[in-house]
């Protein structure tokens, strides 16, 4: 018998024993799925909780019942019908598809602008734009609150809400980031074949962006759909509010104890947009921060 195949006959003390009943059905890494159990039950026990006060009464709530209540469709009622509740959904909605439709539209035209073109203070300007990153957005409040007011001839309320929220230090160094890991002959080659620049942007870069798009939208969707102080600042007409401020009018009876179920509920049901939106745009939202370049 040659080496090579003796090698092959090696004696394994343990090759003819079964493993244990708990080792096969316990997962090695035991403590690590142990972990990841336990947190994910404190993430979703505020929400669980939250969906079972917007099914009980005041009482219910009071005695902590930690099982569904009988006032699921009068809480219903209540907050889509006389708090009218779904018009503010709308509202917000609207919002928030124009401010993350805006911020992409610019962020992708901004990040063009920084990487495919030459011109002097490129740097300086990005460098502005990173700036803006570490500043908070309501120190600039008053001063978009009175260039906008100045300005009468805005054709809807929610242009002038929108229009100064387009710009997006955010959009603009994610795209910049993102262009600059595409290859530069992929530019060369359009040039070469007379290609524009909006050409190479819409039939070259955007068709291998969609993902880093997607991401962003979500984004940019959460910030529009999160604006409170902004609308309350600058909308009068009360059918024109968001969806904060549907929620800020369900918490003004909080002291005689009679709103903890619908404001439970209307936490519940304005959570169902976003919600939907991450889910369809999930795909995108992970491949789009993906930390490789086969994203």
């Amino acid at each position: 018998m040659t080496e090579s195949a003796s090698s092959r006959f090696v004696f394994d003390p343990s090759a003819g024993k079964e493993r244990p009943l708990w080792r096969r059905l316990v997962p090695q890494r035991w403590y690590a799925h142990l972990i990841l159990i336990i947190s994910v039950i404190i993430i979703t026990f505020p929400m669980f909780y939250a969906l079972l006060i917007s099914t009980q009464s005041n009482p219910e709530v009071y005695n902590h019942k930690f099982t569904p209540g009988t006032m699921f469709f009068e809480n219903l009622h209540t907050v889509m019908v006389q708090r009218n509740m779904g018009r503010f959904m709308l509202n917000s909605f609207i919002i928030a598809l124009l401010i993350a439709v805006g911020k992409t539209i610019m962020s992708v035209l901004a990040g063009l602008g920084l990487v495919y073109f030459r011109y002097p203070g490129k740097w300086i300007v990005f460098g502005f734009v990173l700036i803006t990153l570490i500043m908070p957005g309501d120190v600039l409040l008053i001063a978009l609150y009175r260039r906008v007011v100045s300005f009468d001839a805005w054709p809807h309320p929610y242009v002038a809400l929108t229009l100064p929220l387009l710009a997006s230090a955010t959009g603009v160094f994610i795209f910049r980031q993102h262009f600059m890991t595409m290859p530069p002959d992929l530019s060369e080659a359009a040039q070469l074949d007379g290609a524009s620049p909006l050409q190479f942007l819409f039939r070259v870069l955007i068709p291998l962006s969609w993902n880093t798009i997607g991401a962003l939208m979500v984004i940019m969707f959460l910030f529009g759909w999160n604006q409170f102080l902004w609308p309350l600042i600058l909308l009068r007409d009360q059918d024109l509010q968001v969806v904060q401020w549907g929620m800020q009018s369900l918490t003004q009876n909080v002291e005689v104890g009679d709103n903890f179920g619908p404001m439970m509920m209307g936490v519940i049901i304005t959570s169902l947009p976003p919600m939907i939106v991450f889910l369809i745009l999930q795909r995108q939202f992970m491949k789009g921060f993906a930390l490789t370049r086969d994203k």
